[in-house]
């Protein structure tokens, strides 16, 4: 099967099962969105909605965050991975919005880049989702599936080079969606060390492309 192929038939699978999805993380504002999702990284949205709930009563927007020191965070999202640096993270990105940008959250990628915290991937989001701009954020399950699935190339061996390859075969209204498609598929059903091919819907397109990929 071409490549082509592949990716019209996969892409209107889920169009037709997930038309329309966003985010599992919870979130009431855009700069709450931004904490969640640099608080996600490594750690499970179900523990993020866990620990947000109190931290957004406590800090609901960037300048209450911005006049807060890095323990009063830590307090609340102890639980989470690398809780310490994620803490110091946050209120430096709050600062940092406080500063620059009165405390709302920019769409431009340069500048959401420029905030302490914010790599590629958390910015895509944030321009996805909040923004709905034609981003495509790659994480370690959209990084697996799109690899198992054969939309790109064994040369497409970083996160970004994986973006760059699924965009060139994604329309440009689908990209946001397909972000998701691709993460659910991979938190569900194409799982890191177990996937579940049996009841995968998809299975008759996928080429099991698994070397590399960490399966038992």
């Amino acid at each position: 099967m071409k490549k082509e192929e592949r990716f019209t038939r996969i892409l209107a699978h889920f169009k037709e099962q997930m038309p329309h999805v966003t985010t599992e993380l919870e979130f009431g504002s855009v700069f709450q969105l931004l904490v969640a999702v640099i608080l996600s990284a490594q750690c499970t949205d179900k523990r993020i909605n866990q620990v947000t709930p109190e931290l957004f009563r406590r800090f609901p927007d960037a300048k209450t965050m911005a006049e807060a020191e890095p323990e009063d965070v830590l307090a609340y999202i102890r639980s989470v991975s690398y809780p310490n640096a994620k803490a110091d993270h946050l209120v430096k990105m709050a600062r940092a919005l406080t500063e620059r940008h009165d405390g709302e959250v920019p769409s431009d990628m340069n500048e959401l880049l420029d905030l302490p915290g914010v790599g590629r991937k958390t910015a895509n989001v944030i321009r996805s989702v909040a923004f709905g701009e034609s981003a495509l954020a790659v994480d370690t399950h959209v990084y697996r599936v799109a690899h198992r699935l054969g939309l790109v190339s064994k040369r497409a061996n970083t996160p970004y080079k994986v973006e760059q390859e699924l965009v060139k075969h994604i329309p440009a209204e689908d990209i946001p969606d397909a972000h998701h498609w691709l993460l659910l598929h991979g938190r569900y059903v194409c799982t890191s060390r177990k996937p579940h091919c049996e009841k995968c819907e998809i299975e008759s397109l996928c080429p099991k492309q698994t070397e590399g990929s960490k399966l038992s």
